[in-house]
């Protein structure tokens, strides 16, 4: 019998991971706050449904690709929340970047529905998503694993499993810690760079090429060379997420002195206005300063 499956969350990451269960012939019901998502993957041959615990009734795996773990505690837990309707010993993979913390409660509250759970946070942005080339940090027990790894396959090129419940997380974490800071210290250098006079289309050829650099900065270096930031991953999501970081960090009594000045400096750029543009406009409020 085929296994059904919710996917819940249809932003930039979640619709386009949506689309690649759909290509692959999974028997999928979709569900989202904002309609247009949903109705473009309805004609795609997805189902949906009029409410949350209508989507996932009969579910045996539901995804959540959700924004912030406010949001991720309303959808599962709020007042119309999805979990209390999950069949018992459905799975619930978050693939939503949260904090480890929060993993491990919404662990704990779905056990006690009956409900496996997996973190399952990915690498990757808007066209990794599209092309089913995302890298899933699972968290959790192997057999639950082992029951949704083709799934993943369908829209990841990689899995890999970290270790028990909220180690998906944690790594997650380290991944876009490091991420966020790396993009700051690209843009520094280019500025830098010109100041003293240096070519900037030299510079955006070259320092993605050296060995220290960090691979993605090449894809970045061409928003900056355009000046489009079209996005990919939001900037204020990439705040939200150092955000978490440091509270992480605060729990394990853990100074973070680089990443929490890339922290205030996120801040400063969506406060400034470019929350919704791709993380790469940091290097844009760099270079006014």
């Amino acid at each position: 019998m085929q296994v059904k499956v919710t996917f819940i969350g249809l932003g930039i990451m979640g619709k386009r991971m949506a689309q690649n269960l759909l290509q692959n012939g999974v028997d999928l019901t979709v569900f989202n706050r904002s309609k247009g998502p949903v109705e473009e993957l309805v004609k795609q041959g997805a189902k949906t449904a009029n409410s949350l615990s209508e989507a996932v009734q009969s579910a045996d795996i539901v995804f959540t690709m959700l924004s912030t773990p406010e949001v991720v505690e309303a959808v599962a837990l709020g007042e119309e929340g999805f979990l209390r309707s999950l069949p018992d010993n459905a799975l619930w993979v978050d693939c939503s970047t949260v904090h480890p913390a929060f993993s491990v409660r919404m662990g704990t509250a779905a056990e006690a529905q009956d409900v496996r759970f997996l973190d399952a946070p990915v690498a990757g942005t808007k066209p990794h998503a599209e092309k089913g080339e995302l890298v899933f940090f699972v968290g959790g027990a192997e057999e639950d694993l082992t029951a949704v790894q083709e799934l993943m396959e369908h829209m990841g090129r990689k899995v890999l499993h970290i270790g028990a419940r909220a180690a998906g997380a944690k790594f997650k974490m380290l991944v876009n810690g490091m991420l966020a800071q790396s993009m700051v210290l690209f843009s520094e250098t280019l500025i830098l760079g010109e100041k003293m006079g240096l070519d900037q289309s030299f510079l955006l050829n070259a320092l993605p090429n050296l060995v220290v650099a960090a691979p993605f900065t090449k894809a970045k270096a061409e928003m900056i060379r355009a000046a489009d930031y079209e996005v990919q991953f939001p900037l204020e999501w990439m705040h939200k997420d150092l955000h978490l970081l440091s509270l992480t960090a605060y729990e394990y009594d853990q100074p973070l002195y680089l990443a929490n000045l890339t922290k205030e400096l996120f801040a400063e750029a969506k406060q400034k206005g470019l929350g919704r543009l791709d993380f790469a406009a940091i290097h844009q409020l760099l270079a006014e300063k």
